[in-house]
């Protein structure tokens, strides 16, 4: 078995240095177009949310109104 020299053992460890920091790089990338859909979901989710609560409150004007007005016939 040859022994490496120490330039060749350190040239094999910056690539493989270099190896982790390109898959770690496609990753963070991966993960940070996931956080940027995951935003706009929430944000279309929020959305969605506000208008059901606002329906919902005039739905619940409308039912007041209609039991007003039936207390007002039944009086």
């Amino acid at each position: 078995m040859q022994e490496q020299t120490a330039l060749t053992r350190l040239s094999e460890k910056i690539t493989t240095v270099v190896e982790q920091y390109k898959t770690l790089k496609e990753d963070s990338e991966m993960m940070d177009m996931e956080i940027q859909e995951l935003k706009i979901q929430n944000e279309q989710k929020d959305q969605e949310i506000a208008k059901l609560v606002e329906q919902n409150a005039i739905k619940d004007s409308e039912i007041e109104s209609i039991v007003e007005k039936l207390e007002s016939i039944m009086a």
